[in-house]
């Protein structure tokens, strides 16, 4: 692919109302995976830009990017070197600037990651933070004194296994960090650390993005006084010391909604920019709400409700309904049932199941919940989660507690653009994790040639969305259904919808209520009406009168 090298013109966006993000259906690309165009094997901005007519013609309303910032990838882009920089596998500056624009005049918008809890271990900042103990970044980072015995200063645990901190030899202190020893945590007590990080965000800004998705963002802040965390009562999967834990006190601490509001301020001095905060944890449904409260905080935020679920039931739609009910000035949710930390829903809620059936019913329950839409790259061809053999692993999650968590990389292996090509399409040299042979049957270009695919039936649900308001924005009313029904009202009055799914393994009986007539249907027959859902069926109703 050729791509031109000259700098587009600075852009701030296709016009769009104020609130173009509400409802919106929102399209996830990890970069390394989604198409190679240098021949190295991993994915690039410019292999985005040579794919994003495939992204629009689903008819979504922007795409969200994965990290391409400098980075030494000991987390794949989330342990961030430069801020403002692109790193040099991903491409430059320049191709960012004409991806943006190709977007823009596609009409999508562009959001991209900010991971503001932490850097890389190799950021200037930090080299600057280890040097010395009164320097002019000294306290831009967590750091804190041994216990008389030598040993951590409190007894947080990371994510990815083994404790929160790691002993410097050059500051004779501890660094914190959630996540890897290479991904020492920000100091955001101090309002110059916040300072350089608005400041990156501006610079996004100004570049045309049109918003943020901010990466584990409850991390963000610790609790000065390194308080222990407690135990969690016993009971549930405990692969590592972090499962173990109450996790109070090295995140989720109320001061993170005072920087929030900040970043609010900038994005809405830019106008139409959407924030979403990334919140896991314990905890989530509250911090995401806390953290989208009210017209000065985050416009929106999605936790793992759907990702982590190792089944799709009623009770699980019931359970974010319920939490985001939409009154007293809450928040707007964003829900996602894929992305590049989870395994992919298919292989977890297909069970057996016709995994075309399922791909094609989800999607349809996706874009039927009241909240924002993120579909995750691959998820509109309905693709299962990937095999990776132990050797082949990148993941340092997976490498380390091998077999117990697999990890992510089944999720983050190549897009499949043509069952026939090398590599499936994605590059002409080994990708940097491999194509499943699986996913070859489900490559862009076969379903292209197949009007009953799911990448035809995922264009019909978007559309779906933009044809039908209530969907959009309308509210959502839970009903009471036997078995495994699921149906919920979006909407009021005329306009209102009816949403009913079954979600078992076997057929339902079912009459549609007087005065309804279906609209849209997936794996179900709609003339006459029916009488009969079989599993994984999916309807919309519309009021006749």
């Amino acid at each position: 692919m050729t791509v031109q090298t000259l700098i587009p013109p600075r852009t701030v966006g296709p016009t769009a109302p104020a609130e173009w993000w509400r409802g919106a259906v929102i399209y996830q690309i990890y970069p390394r995976s989604f198409a190679d165009t240098n021949g190295d094997g991993v994915g690039d901005l410019n292999g985005v830009i040579a794919h994003l007519d495939h992204v629009a013609s689903l008819g979504v309303d922007g795409v969200w990017l994965s990290p391409f910032f400098t980075s030494p990838m000991k987390d794949f882009g989330y342990d961030v070197a430069d801020y403002c920089g692109v790193d040099p596998i991903f491409g430059s500056l320049e191709d960012f600037d004409w991806l943006v624009a190709k977007a823009h005049g596609l009409g999508l918008k562009v959001i991209t990651d900010l991971v503001f809890a932490h850097t890389s271990d190799r950021h200037a900042w930090f080299g600057e933070s280890r040097a010395s103990r009164t320097g002019l970044r000294a306290d831009w980072y967590v750091w804190a004194d041994a216990k008389p015995d030598g040993s951590p200063p409190s007894n947080w645990q990371s994510v990815f296994g083994g404790p929160a901190w790691t002993w410097d030899a050059r500051r004779g202190q501890y660094y914190m960090h959630n996540f890897l020893p290479e991904q020492p945590q920000l100091n955001l007590h101090s309002r110059a650390v916040q300072d350089a990080l608005l400041d990156a965000a501006r610079f996004w800004l100004d570049r045309g993005v049109d918003g943020f998705r901010f990466d584990a963002i409850n991390f963000a802040l610790h609790d000065p006084a390194l308080t222990d965390n407690p135990p969690l009562p016993p009971g549930g999967k405990r692969t590592r010391p972090f499962d173990f834990q109450d996790k109070v006190h090295n995140q989720s601490q109320p001061g993170i909604v005072d920087f929030l509001k900040r970043i609010r301020s900038l994005t809405d001095s830019y106008g139409g920019r959407f924030s979403v905060a990334e919140v896991g944890g314990d905890h989530a449904e509250r911090e995401m709400q806390a953290f989208t409260r009210g017209d000065d905080r985050l416009n929106s935020a999605y936790g793992f409700l759907y990702l982590y679920a190792p089944e799709l039931f009623p009770g699980l739609v019931r359970e974010g309904a319920d939490a985001w009910h939409g009154l007293d000035g809450q928040g707007w949710p964003s829900w996602t049932f894929s992305n590049h930390d989870a395994p992919r829903a298919v292989s977890r809620w297909a069970r057996g199941r016709d995994r075309k059936a399922f791909a094609d019913m989800a999607l349809m329950l996706l874009i039927c919940l009241r909240g924002n839409a993120f579909i995750y790259q691959g998820e509109e061809l309905g693709l299962p989660q990937a095999q990776v053999p132990f050797d082949r692993l990148v993941d340092p999650e997976a490498i380390v507690n091998w077999p117990q968590t697999l990890g992510r990389d089944g999720a983050r292996t190549p897009m499949p653009w043509r069952a026939e090509a090398p590599f499936a399409g994605f590059s002409t040299a080994q990708p940097w994790l491999p194509v499943d042979a699986a996913h070859l049957p489900l490559a862009v270009d076969r379903q292209e040639a197949d009007p009953g695919s799911t990448l035809h039936l995922a264009r019909r649900m978007v559309r779906l969305r933009a044809r039908h308001g209530a969907l959009r924005t309308g509210e959502m009313v839970m009903l009471d259904m036997p078995g495994d029904l699921v149906a919920f009202r979006r909407g009021s009055g005329p306009a209102q919808r009816l949403c009913v799914f079954n979600l078992g393994h076997a057929a339902q009986t079912w009459t549609a209520p007087d005065g309804w007539a279906v609209v849209e249907a997936v794996n179900v027959a709609v003339s006459p009406t029916p009488e009969i859902l079989p599993p994984l069926a999916g309807l919309l109703l519309a009021p006749t009168g």
